[in-house]
């Protein structure tokens, strides 16, 4: 870990959770994840060297010079909850790497334990058959009994057999590996909108984290980005139910020329 996270900060932190972020189905990890950092105002902890990571596909051009290559950043930041409570370490990666997700986790969770962290949360997307106009259930899974016994007092949807795609879920199977409490928030999300991002989902499991986490966050401005994407998808479901229309149909007045021509 010493050579791959360079630290920036070394604070003294009180029992922090961890909560870590890659972009997912509806980017509802980042969504939460960055709305986080903006409102309790995270301070910058280290970051993970990502050419580790990563192998870079092409290079930018400016002004016909070319540029170094350019990686994805996985960063760690972190809170003092000054109301007595445990203290947050944020990790947002910016993407996923083709490969080595698994050694990525490790490093994540070495971090982990390099600050005793008591449990480390994940969020991502659960496709269901909601309508973009229902209000997202969130449901939670847990690396342990005892960590999924406390989930029920949150009124969460229960999960029987799931998967969880990419880094938001692997992360809590070497969580599981290690012996580290972890959880995963998953927002309900329309299996026919999986492709663009979905604050409804966000807010819905922002609102559950943020009593799991012990915090008080304004939701002001995550709720009017809800507001703002339900009137995108109406007007996108609309247009394309017009398309659907007229492609499956076909008007009377031509079926009568059609019968006339016989």
């Amino acid at each position: 870990m010493k050579r791959l996270v360079k630290f920036r900060a070394y604070p003294r932190l009180d029992s922090p959770n961890m909560l870590a972020a890659w972009p997912g189905v509806g980017n509802v990890a980042t969504i939460v994840a960055a709305y986080l950092e903006k409102k309790l105002g995270f301070k910058e902890l280290g970051e993970i060297e990502a050419s580790h990571f990563f192998d870079p596909i092409g290079v930018l051009v400016k002004n016909s010079v070319v540029e170094a290559p350019q990686f994805p950043r996985s960063k760690f930041c972190y809170w003092k909850n000054k109301g007595g409570g445990s203290d947050i370490i944020l990790f947002i990666g910016e993407d996923q790497p083709v490969a080595k997700g698994y050694d990525l986790a490790h490093c994540v969770l070495d971090v982990c334990v390099k600050y005793q962290v008591s449990r480390v949360y994940t969020c991502a997307a659960a496709m269901t058959r909601i309508h973009h106009t229902e209000k997202p259930g969130v449901l939670g899974v847990a690396t342990s009994q005892q960590a999924a016994a406390d989930l029920k007092k949150y009124d969460l949807i229960s999960a029987s057999n799931l998967q969880i795609a990419g880094l938001n879920g692997l992360l809590l199977g070497v969580a599981k590996e290690r012996g580290i409490d972890g959880v995963c928030l998953l927002g309900e999300v329309p299996t026919y909108a999986t492709r663009i991002q979905n604050p409804m989902a966000a807010l819905a499991v922002l609102e559950v984290l943020a009593r799991m986490l012990g915090v008080e966050i304004d939701l002001d401005e995550l709720a009017q980005l809800v507001r703002e994407a339900r009137e995108r998808m109406k007007q996108v479901a609309s247009q394309a139910m017009g398309e659907y229309i007229d492609y499956f149909t076909e008007p009377i007045w031509e079926k009568e020329e059609e019968e006339e021509e016989e």
